[in-house]
């Protein structure tokens, strides 16, 4: 049983396709197609369903995955303690949410490449709704994200990195001298937005006009231009606030405050880069302190 196999077998689950998982690990399909022939034949079952253009997982296949999975992941540890030396290197991914990725990350970013030049880091935005699965996969190694305050999923470890305030916020122009009864909100999957009903609720402004966006940033943007109010976190504000195009409104009941969290699952060995890259998001502790005095 050879690991480019298992790689291969890997690829095809994670994209979907023979054709795609080629694409990916820079293989001509036939390559792909002999590779699971392989491995199918050393293991006595068929791994896959071919059904026209989609493949599944045969019940031999999905009893097989998480061995692959172990075993690849086993070979990149045996790899590291063989490589025992203070640089760290090779490649790292890492989920980030967008509001992050825009208004923070790029500067720890930035510190983090300084500090370990070796390590190849690739951001991807997570999908909040699949999250557990993309990192189960194996297609992210850890997730910075925004959740509830109260956040605990069952089959992830997290670490809270700091506690947020959301801030209710609309243009600070005075040539808008009255602002539309609108709320701009964010899409469901959002870790607030479910903290903006009870507040709409709470408020009594149930019939109060909502616009849903799928970017912070396009967010941001329209209430400096007026379009109505929004709540936002206090990191992705901070600039507007001090440059005075934003300003911030009082509200009668006080708003539940966001995490800020690193997440990894909990079945997933930690090697030395993720150690290193979380060792770092922990001294970000000071940073949001500082920031929001």
């Amino acid at each position: 049983m050879e690991l480019r196999h298992l790689n291969t077998f890997k690829t095809i689950v994670d994209t979907g396709g023979f054709r795609k998982a080629a694409d990916s690990l820079g293989y001509a399909q036939s390559s792909v197609t002999n590779h699971i022939k392989e491995l199918e034949n050393e293991l006595g079952y068929l791994l896959f369903d071919r059904l026209g253009k989609q493949v599944v997982l045969t019940q031999a296949g999905k009893r097989f995955l998480p061995y692959a999975l172990e075993i690849i992941e086993l070979y990149a540890k045996s790899k590291e303690v063989v490589f025992n030396t203070d640089d760290l290197a090779g490649e790292l991914t890492i989920g980030v949410s967008e509001s992050l990725l825009l208004y923070w990350l790029p500067t720890f970013i930035t510190n983090f490449t300084k500090t370990y030049p070796k390590v190849e880091l690739t951001l991807k935005l997570i999908d909040y709704q699949h999250l557990t699965a993309q990192l189960k996969k194996g297609e992210i190694e850890a997730a910075i994200l925004v959740e509830s305050n109260q956040w605990q999923p069952k089959e992830l470890a997290v670490e809270k990195i700091a506690s947020e305030t959301l801030i209710l916020v609309e243009t600070a122009d005075h040539a808008f001298r009255t602002i539309p009864e609108t709320m701009l909100v964010t899409e469901y999957a959002c870790s607030w937005r479910p903290i903006i009903e009870r507040y709409l609720s709470e408020e009594a402004q149930l019939n109060m006009k909502k616009i849903e966006f799928p970017s912070i940033e396009a967010i941001k943007k329209c209430v400096e231009c007026g379009l109505g109010q929004s709540f936002l976190p206090q990191f992705a504000v901070r600039d507007a606030l001090k440059g005075g195009t934003l300003k911030e409104m009082p509200t009668k009941t006080p708003v539940e405050s966001i995490g800020i969290y690193a997440a990894c699952h909990k079945n997933k060995w930690i090697s030395r880069k993720l150690e290193a890259f979380i060792r770092a998001l922990r001294e970000q502790k000071a940073w949001f302190k500082d920031h929001n005095n």
